[in-house]
């Protein structure tokens, strides 16, 4: 589905299209790290280098970050 498609749904579904997507990414960076950090490095993890588990903020800025990511090369394909 491209942006210009979208714009056709109106306003509060564009909205809560977002929403939906910050709130899922958000789930799935949290699980993500959940079960993939601890089993990749579980010598950091024990050291206190790397956190076993993150925070619903961090969570939030890392799911913001991935599609500030995927907007740029979303945008730079054309």
């Amino acid at each position: 589905m491209k942006l210009r498609d979208i714009f056709f749904l109106g306003l509060p579904a564009i909205v809560l299209w977002v929403a939906g997507i910050f709130v899922f990414g958000i789930f799935l960076i949290k699980w993500f790290w959940m079960w993939t950090i601890p089993a990749l490095c579980p010598g950091a993890v024990a050291q206190g280098l790397v956190a076993a588990h993150i925070s619903w903020w961090t969570a939030l800025k890392l799911s913001v970050l991935v599609a500030l990511l995927a907007a740029i090369t979303n945008i730079s394909k054309n």
